[in-house]
């Protein structure tokens, strides 16, 4: 959400901030702060018409900023629903910003609905029910993000709400290996889950066995570069975790995380990312296809959009380098 927005609607619906002031409300420390400021914020999104603002200024950004084509856009309806505001309401909206944005810019989005870590198991699994009982063609996954009310991944928690999702044909991920008090384990603990696409996953670096379980399963890794200055204090883009999980030969795509809050887009990834971890042309067109095969679309949209990267890769020539 932009920051403007944010402090608009906070002051709509009498929501406390720690600030008014848009250039200073997603200014914060390490991740546990984040999540206290994004749940704040939270609290000041309530009617669907809100939902659908925020998902249509998102994907008109990223169109603006990094001539973004595709997205999968994460959101967490439990976050919600102390303020009264029910699942329809939180999921229509954001597909009525969505079909907007698309008419308007060409651009693609689907959802995927995330498991709030600091939320118990079973209501995790009252969440998947509430998925699978409201089928949307836009909801195309179940993901998990936050932290636990210890402030840990442990992914593995949710064991009955994946099981749920994938019996009900949901795909699924998991951030896991992001933050400095995880472990290679979290990110087993999500691939025991089932997931072949693993959100962050950095410290797999640790394990050579998984590693290999990794490549072996032609798991998918959803990167952020920028984030991870933030939230995990990875400053060194040459010697950044994503970088050894390329050399590694691991699936590494690049992603934003929340841009508005990281200051960041999905242009600037590649623009400044790529440059700053030193990578080569050919690698970057690799990260480039890795995002179009992990992506959960159908067939036929995900064809398209290779060809449309192709075409332009291809129309580019010379000018890479």
């Amino acid at each position: 959400m932009r920051a403007t927005t944010a402090v608009e609607l906070a002051k709509k619906y009498s929501v406390r901030l720690p600030t008014y002031e848009p250039e200073e409300l997603y200014q914060y420390e390490g991740i546990v702060e984040f999540l206290e400021r994004y749940i704040q914020i939270s609290h000041a999104i309530i009617d669907r018409e809100d939902f659908a603002r925020i998902a249509y200024e998102a994907l008109a950004d990223g169109v603006a900023f990094g001539n973004l084509r595709y997205r999968e856009m994460f959101l967490n309806p439990t976050n919600h629903y102390a303020d009264g505001v029910s699942y329809d309401t939180v999921i229509d909206g954001a597909i009525d910003g969505i079909r907007q944005a698309e008419r308007d810019y060409g651009v693609q989005c689907r959802l995927i609905v995330g498991i709030n870590r600091a939320e118990s198991p079973s209501d995790a699994v009252t969440l998947v029910q509430q998925v699978v009982d409201s089928p949307r063609d836009e909801v195309v996954g179940i993901g998990q993000d936050h932290l636990t009310p210890d402030n840990e991944e442990n992914p593995g928690r949710f064991t009955e709400a994946y099981r749920l999702a994938v019996a009900n044909g949901l795909n699924i991920t998991a951030h896991a290996g992001e933050i400095d008090s995880s472990t290679s384990a979290d990110v087993a603990a999500a691939l025991d889950l089932g997931c072949l696409r693993i959100d962050h996953g950095y410290k797999i670096l640790e394990d050579s066995e998984l590693l290999k379980r990794a490549r072996d399963n032609n798991v998918y890794f959803t990167c952020c570069l920028f984030s991870s200055r933030i939230l995990s204090g990875w400053h060194d883009l040459a010697n950044h975790p994503i970088r050894h999980m390329i050399d590694a030969g691991l699936n590494v795509t690049l992603n934003t995380d929340d841009p508005t809050m990281m200051n960041t887009h999905i242009g600037k990834e590649y623009e400044e990312g790529c440059v700053e971890m030193g990578l080569g042309l050919d690698q970057v067109i690799k990260i480039v296809f890795n995002g179009v095969d992990a992506a959960w679309m159908n067939g036929a949209d995900k064809q398209a959009l290779r060809h449309e990267f192709e075409e332009a890769i291809n129309s580019l020539g010379s000018e890479l380098n």
